[in-house]
This record gives structure tokens, C-alpha cells and sequence, in this order.
């Protein structure tokens, strides 16, 4: 049993490696981008922050899968709603 929990924490501590250098590869390249499609990358990249958050605190032991499913089922929820958003309206903030 210690042995499958061990496998499992270090699954996800590679997991959230894994989302952590995504992310730091792409940061670079907000600055090039036009406002509004910047702040529209940076909201997908937070979002990939917080689900790099939930493997840690899986692997902490501080979560359990359940949660740690239903809020990467909220990740991939907000990532759809920002595709689905048009990029005007992260322009428009009237």
C-alpha cells in the first residue's frame, strides 16, 4: 500500500512539474502579444497554475483523487468557457 501511494505522489509531484514548465515557457511570450489576447493567455495559464496547485496538494495528501478530479473537471470547464469567449469581449470592458 505504501508503495502504490508512494508511485501515486510521485506521479503528481511530476504532474504539476510537468503543468509548472508549460506555463514558465509560455510567460515569456505574453509580453508580445496584444492586450487583450495577453490578458485572454494569461487566464489560461493561471488556470493551469491552480491545477498544478491541486497536484501538489495531492501529493501532499492534503486532497483526495475525488477532489482532485472534480477540480480538474473545473479547470477544463474555465478553459472551454475562455475558448468559447470571444477575444472582443476580454477587449470590451465598458
Amino acid at each position: 500500500m505504501f508503495a502504490w501511494r508512494g508511485w501515486r505522489t510521485r506521479r503528481a509531484l511530476r504532474t504539476a512539474q510537468l503543468l509548472d514548465e508549460v506555463v514558465d515557457s509560455q510567460l515569456p511570450l505574453l509580453t508580445a502579444l496584444p492586450e487583450g489576447r495577453r490578458r485572454r493567455s494569461a487566464d489560461y495559464l493561471a488556470e493551469l497554475v491552480m491545477l498544478s496547485q491541486a497536484y501538489r496538494h495531492y501529493a501532499a495528501g492534503w486532497i483526495d483523487r475525488r477532489e482532485l478530479d472534480r477540480r480538474g473537471h473545473g479547470v477544463l470547464d474555465r478553459l472551454g468557457e475562455l475558448r468559447a469567449t470571444p477575444s472582443a469581449a476580454f477587449t470590451e470592458r465598458d
